[in-house]
């Protein structure tokens, strides 16, 4: 079937994966509208005529996914819907040459690092001077915004240094004129994202400069919350909880990975920390912040991981009493230190695991949830549903955590922040009413 003409090409974004890879999608959206080329993001009304699938290639459900979306895009251009399929991101760089030969149809394969020539595939030029000119794909009052790429740790399950190469900060002052153009463009809140962000200014600068840089983005007239995402615990810098207590609008939230907390899988994993020195910094953390939100993400199934193991990783969740917990399975990836020993924990094993320990966080989140109620907190609009709002804590990040619902308002403001009496508690949510 001949391919439809377009008098002006349109491109479609689609992003699959983190929020680094939407950062990524933003940019690049960005720097295509700044060459006059119009661009749209998860595009549905199949109006344009090219496509980015910018990909991710961290477990093997994520890479499945993007395998099947560049199918689908790849069946459209064959029925003539689409003139060109480009692929990009972690899949990308990791696999081209393999997917290159399985998947033909494919226009071109771009790496995570290459820009300037996904730009050239379409004539057109990359802007240095566009520093945080990006296309916002989230709601206006909050952002993702990326402060280093890549990771120096080895840890032996992750696959992200053969994606995004070895950690590169940017400097302070690029970061901080980004949150300066976003705020002008009415990002309330941003989200501090890396891969590992305690690492961030080490290669630059020679020393952690994470204190520094918060204390820099919270004068930033305007940005009323600064959230912390993917602290790795060791050798955390305990003097930016110095800065989170004396600035009221850096959140008082820490997204921290712990994995695992039985000694046998911190030390198969390379985490770099016993059980003991995860708890001592997690003591000093809520010493220093009462109060604090700690979030968390765990791995199930990791090779030779026994039942004592999740037993004993349940018991610390119970000890911990952590406020949002994410639980992946173990996926044997190529590349890895993990990957040279035999995954011998079956897929089935590994899900019921994850819902064992799902379970227990479970009712700790319903009875944190539970002590909520009767109390007021600032909560910032993120949506309308039907008849009621949808809004978050200081202790909520986007997707990924609570949402408070809202019911019998008729005059909100997305993006707002209001005041809200919590009334009723569920597990992973809360219900409450605006109050002066």
């Amino acid at each position: 079937m001949k391919a439809r003409t377009f008098k002006k090409d349109k491109v479609n974004i689609i992003t699959l994966g983190c929020s680094k890879n939407l950062v990524d999608s933003e940019v690049l959206s960005g720097q295509l509208q700044a060459n006059k080329i119009d661009v749209v993001h998860e595009n549905n009304k199949l109006n344009h005529n090219i496509v980015v699938v910018n990909t991710c290639g961290f477990i093997d459900k994520a890479k499945e996914e993007s395998i099947n979306t560049i199918i689908e895009q790849v069946a459209l251009k064959k029925r003539g819907r689409l003139d060109k399929v480009y692929v990009t991101g972690c899949l990308s760089e990791r696999y081209r040459n393999d997917l290159a030969t399985e998947i033909p149809e494919v226009d071109a394969w771009f790496g995570t690092l290459e820009l300037p020539f996904i730009l050239n595939a379409f004539n057109a030029d990359y802007k240095k001077e566009l520093l945080g000119e990006r296309l916002l794909s989230t709601p206006t009052h909050y952002a993702y915004l990326k402060i280093s790429e890549g990771c120096n740790r080895t840890c032996a399950f992750c696959a992200i240094p053969l994606m995004r190469g070895k950690h590169v900060s940017r400097t302070i002052e690029d970061i901080v004129t980004e949150a300066k153009i976003l705020v002008r463009r009415g990002v309330k809140e941003i989200m501090l994202i890396a891969q590992e962000l305690t690492y961030y200014g080490l290669d630059i600068y020679k020393q952690r400069m994470l204190t520094d840089l918060l204390k820099y983005l919270s004068d930033v007239e305007g940005l009323e919350w600064i959230r912390l995402h993917y602290a790795y615990p060791n050798k955390f810098p305990f003097e930016v909880l110095d800065v989170m207590r004396e600035r009221d609008n850096i959140c008082n939230y820490l997204d921290m990975p712990l994995q695992h907390a039985s000694n046998n899988m911190l030390q198969a994993m390379c985490r770099q920390s016993s059980r003991t020195e995860i708890e001592n910094t997690l003591n000093i953390i809520r010493n220093k912040i009462p109060g604090i939100c700690l979030r968390t993400t765990l791995i199930t199934g990791f090779p030779g991981e026994t039942q004592d193991d999740v037993e004993e990783l349940k018991q610390f969740l119970q000890q911990e009493r952590f406020d949002r917990v994410g639980v992946f399975t173990y996926s044997h990836e190529e590349g890895t230190s993990g990957y040279d020993l035999i995954d011998d924990v079956p897929a089935k094993e590994k899900q019921k695991r994850a819902e064992e320990i799902m379970e227990v966080q479970q009712e700790i989140s319903y009875e944190k949830n539970i002590e909520k109620i009767g109390k007021t907190f600032k909560v910032i609009i993120d949506k309308k549903e039907a008849d009621r709002y949808l809004g978050r804590t200081e202790f909520d990040s986007v997707e990924v955590d609570n949402e408070v619902i809202i019911q019998g308002e008729k005059s909100l403001t997305i993006g707002e922040y209001v005041n809200v009496k919590i009334t009723s508690a569920f597990d992973y949510d809360l219900e409450g009413e605006v109050v002066a």
